[in-house]
């Protein structure tokens, strides 16, 4: 029976994660009382004692777990932002970065929640030599609200909210977002995409959306609608994340995977212009379904195990 402790299990992402590993007869789960939950002894403890540790905490807390570890086969899955750009540190993509290596691996970073989407897009492209690692990129991405975390949606869910919050909001209009370095680093990009994230007023689901000119592709115009769906359906295999041609009567919509694990990718367009889109849930496929997909991994069970797809 493999320990698992989940630091920071009371936010969106540790909740998810807690939720979906309840009902796992495989997997004991490490729990601190409310008391403790913050008291460092405590937590090093229990890192310490565990198979697996998620760390669902901001940055600095996430910096600082790690540096509580003093047990070599404490493997560590943390879903900040702090070691997406690690050279020490597996991404966790498997798709993208081999199953393999996340299952070997004691350190996994795991994707954020739009670069997710965006580099599910964009590497694949990259690497096969069809889009250039220099070319300037633009990218827009809709989310849930939950994808601000608990005071995201206690603003969103309370009464007497403020009425700007019945209507899609742009943010990171200062083009500083946080998953920027990530999404150029690991897709292989030069420079950073011009990146509009935009939140809206629904729980959780998420479309990432990325324009192109098809003469920004190496191939022929005609050619290029087919060349990404075929590069996508080599690219993705398995049953998690799958290429989608299906739209809803011309709409798409960003909650399609709302409370769901897994991920689409697709492509649309004409000989001129395209659209490359990826869906999923923002708490899933970017957050703790990944999450947990890589614990499979790593535990040698079917990667799909405990996941809702």
């Amino acid at each position: 029976m493999k320990r698992i402790f989940i630091d920071g299990g009371a936010g969106t992402t540790g909740l998810r994660i807690v939720e979906r590993l309840s009902e796992r007869e495989d997997l004991t789960l490490v729990t601190l009382p409310d008391a403790l939950r913050k008291d460092t002894a405590a937590r090093k403890e229990a890192l310490n004692s565990s198979d697996i540790a998620f760390l669902c905490l901001p940055d600095a807390a996430a910096i600082e777990a790690v540096s509580l570890i003093e047990n070599p086969d404490t493997v560590v899955i943390d879903t900040s932002t702090a070691h997406r750009c690690h050279a020490d540190w597996t991404y966790g993509f498997p798709e993208l970065v081999g199953r393999e290596a996340v299952a070997a691996s004691k350190r996994i970073a795991n994707p954020g929640c739009h670069a997710s989407g965006f580099v599910a897009l964009i590497t694949p492209l990259v690497r096969t030599g069809l889009l250039s690692a220099d070319t300037p990129l633009a990218a827009f991405s809709l989310t849930g609200y939950s994808g601000g975390g608990k005071s995201m949606i206690a603003d969103y869910e309370s009464e007497g909210r403020n009425p700007l919050l019945k209507a899609p909001r742009q943010y990171g209009i200062a083009q500083t977002h946080k998953h920027l370095p990530e999404m150029a680093k690991q897709a292989g990009l030069s420079r950073y995409p011009v990146f509009s994230p935009i939140v809206a007023d629904y729980y959780s689901g998420m479309e990432v959306t990325v324009p192109l000119f098809t003469d920004m592709l190496a191939c022929e115009k005609k050619d290029a609608l087919g060349t990404i769906a075929e590069i996508y359906r080599k690219t993705y295999t398995g049953n998690i994340v799958c290429y989608h041609e299906e739209s809803e009567n011309g709409f798409l919509s960003a909650s399609l995977f709302s409370g769901r694990d897994g991920m689409s990718v697709s492509v649309y367009g004409n000989s001129e212009r395209v659209l490359l889109v990826s869906r999923f849930d923002n708490l899933g496929k970017g957050a703790s379904g990944a999450a947990i997909q890589n614990m499979n991994l790593v535990l040698g069970v079917n990667e799909t195990e405990g996941l809702v797809l």
